[in-house]
């Protein structure tokens, strides 16, 4: 039985779903639409409830829970949370709203101390989306202070507090259908038309593997090869395109690795076994390059109609 092993040499990918992000904030986008009537009290039927009731439970709740669960299974734990536990408080919205429709008030007293434990759970993820980008700040900021307002509106019982409610309302779904988007429609277009901003906290960075080097060199070695078949690439030349490329640091490892792995081929030099006068591609090495970054066995995309 032939046993075909996986070589992950341009990144691994823990993703076993496509991004779910812009599930969960077209979801969120749609449910702040449906407040948008209550909120301006334009629409205060029962029937209005019902309806609210409905949008919250599937786009506000289903949504987000689908969204955060999917990236939970892609080891997303501070989205996945994030995501999750938003859907549940907009289940409870969707059950207060459903409540309000049959002429029954949620406590007041228990839904001002929920909404003072999600302010400090908001503010503190706040601070962790600074550390992604300053629209997604900017996204969590909008969720404090509707948090701040109805807190405001529930101690004090003043009506002064319906406007900025319905702004922040208003903001937080415009800016999901932003966030949507950019995460949509930027990898189609190719540039970020939906940006997200430069984050504005940095964390110190974590030692992880740089992919840099491996990638390059065989993005240099698949030119030579298209150029000149299996013709070796002398050391020196290699160096100088890698250089080309920014990188500068010793080649030698990873051509050795790759060449245990049977992907490159090197000549070393008769003196000293650990000095590479030229490499080239193997067979394995020119059909791994074009399975992983050209997508040589990727399905043809769908003909448009």
């Amino acid at each position: 039985m032939t046993m075909l092993e996986r070589y992950e040499l341009f990144g691994p990918s823990q993703d076993r779903f496509g991004n779910p992000a812009p599930l969960g904030l077209l979801g969120l986008a749609i449910a702040c639409g449906a407040l948008v009537p209550i909120a301006l009290g334009s629409s205060l039927t029962p029937n209005a409830f019902a309806s609210a009731a409905v949008y919250a439970l599937l786009f506000g709740g289903g949504c987000q829970l689908l969204a955060g669960l999917m990236m939970f299974a892609n080891k997303n734990s501070f989205g996945g949370t994030v995501f999750s536990c938003f859907s549940f408080l907009w289940a409870m919205n969707g059950w207060s709203f459903w409540s309000l429709s049959q002429g029954k008030v949620p406590d007041h007293a228990v839904g001002l101390a929920v909404e003072i434990v999600l302010l400090v759970i908001f503010s503190a993820l706040t601070w962790g989306f600074g550390h992604l980008g300053k629209m997604l700040f900017v996204f969590l900021l909008d969720i404090d202070l509707l948090f701040v307002f109805r807190i405001i509106r529930s101690v004090t019982h003043t009506k002064a507090m319906e406007m900025p409610i319905l702004a922040c309302t208003l903001g937080l779904g415009l800016i999901g259908l932003w966030l949507a988007f950019g995460a949509l429609l930027n990898p189609i277009v190719g540039r970020p038309v939906f940006g997200v901003g430069a984050p504005l906290f940095y964390a110190p960075k974590k030692e992880s593997f740089d992919w840099t080097v491996r990638r390059n060199l065989f993005a240099n070695l698949y030119r030579q090869w298209q150029k000149e078949a299996f013709r070796p690439i002398h050391m020196d030349t290699l160096r100088q395109d890698m250089k080309s490329s920014g990188i500068e640091r010793a080649l030698e490892p990873d051509l050795f690795y790759l060449s245990e792995l049977g992907f490159v081929v090197l000549k070393v030099s008769e003196a000293d076994p650990h000095s590479i006068e030229s490499v080239r591609l193997h067979a394995k090495g020119v059909d791994i390059h074009e399975q992983l970054v050209l997508g040589k066995y990727a399905p043809a995309p769908a003909a448009a109609h």
